[in-house]
């Protein structure tokens, strides 16, 4: 049996409820989606994929 993933709501997510991403962190991948429609698509990155996204981002 699979073990769900735990999501957690982006910090930079606005109180109104749009433009909302949640990410759940699992030892070999990370995933992103969109809060809005949780069972829509979602990326599997590698943590090191997402370190190199989150440190482009954070550069602006």
């Amino acid at each position: 049996m699979t073990n769900p993933v735990t999501w957690f709501k982006s910090s930079y997510s606005g109180s109104s409820g749009d433009d909302c991403v949640e990410v759940a962190a699992c030892p070999a991948t990370i995933h992103v989606r969109d809060s809005k429609n949780t069972q829509g698509p979602q990326l599997a990155l590698s943590p090191a994929s997402w370190a190199q996204f989150v440190g482009f981002a954070a550069r602006g």
